[in-house]
């Protein structure tokens, strides 16, 4: 009889401190250990509020930095724009690399400042690590600020792992660039990306998009997926339903027996273990 290989996932929940729904969200999927990683919105006044709840699980999951420039936080800060604009401006090499630096170091204060440890990981809302200028100005800050500690926080590299016109884009966006750099100077990464959708459907939608993607995990690294959940639908939230579709499914005994099917298990991508 073939024995199946066990194929390692980070699972990811973006978006911690965005709003009270998804934060507490996050951190019931982290006590059920259906979770591996998050990625903090320091930008938001509820960092500071939220960080509590997710020390309290911090032994069991990967804290990352979610780098924004595209949320109403990065708009009312005064360096945001929404994502068409970004995409093109970064296209264009219209920004200052030193300017966008100082933006990383300033979100990377807020971060450590209310989590008093350097992040496990650092990605990028809608994927801004990776555009051009974002970069170059995120490998510059890497290199000043966590050169020579051990161990680096990782990237995640959006090369996603699977076909469509958003793998595409993303792609020409930077992933194969920032892939480069990071080979180049012996960084942690985590790729490809799975996770993404239309944010539209049902649960049993999400559910078959889950073991699409189980059933898409590479064999020879480990892939991260993205998800976006939260306890309740808040109003002003574009995504606020599927968040709490994501949520119900990740909190179900379906997403156990497809992790199961899918000879799946989830990992840090730091490589720590996950502790209960």
């Amino acid at each position: 009889m073939t024995q199946h290989l066990i194929q390692n996932v980070v699972l990811c929940a973006d978006d911690y401190a965005l709003n009270a729904p998804v934060s507490q969200g996050i951190v019931a999927l982290t006590v059920l250990g259906r979770l591996s990683a998050t990625s903090v919105m320091s930008l938001s006044a509820r960092w500071a509020e939220d960080a509590p709840a997710l020390r309290e699980v911090r032994q069991r999951l990967d804290v990352g930095l979610h780098l924004d420039w595209t949320s109403s936080f990065a708009q009312a800060a005064g360096h945001g724009s929404g994502l068409t604009t970004v995409m093109l401006c970064a296209a264009l090499r219209l920004y200052s690399q030193k300017n966008i630096e100082v933006e990383i170091e300033r979100q990377l204060d807020a971060f450590e400042a209310h989590w008093q440890a350097a992040p496990d990981h650092l990605d990028g809302h809608q994927h801004i690590q990776q555009f051009p200028v974002f970069r170059d100005a995120l490998a510059a800050v890497l290199m000043r600020r966590y050169g020579t500690q051990l161990p680096r926080p990782w990237l995640r590299v959006s090369q996603v792992g699977q076909p469509g016109l958003k793998a595409r884009i993303i792609s020409a966006m930077g992933a194969h660039a920032l892939h480069e750099w990071a080979q180049h100077h012996a960084w942690p990464t985590v790729s490809p990306l799975l996770g993404a959708y239309g944010f539209d459907g049902s649960l049993e939608g999400y559910a078959h998009h889950m073991q699409n993607w189980l059933a898409h995990l590479p064999t020879d690294q480990t892939a991260l997926i993205m998800c976006h959940p939260a306890v309740s639908a808040q109003a002003d939230d574009a995504i606020g339903t599927a968040r709490k579709r994501e949520f119900a499914y990740l909190a179900s005994h379906d997403f156990v027996q497809h992790m199961l099917d899918a000879n799946a298990r989830l990992v840090r991508g730091s490589g720590k273990p996950i502790e209960t």
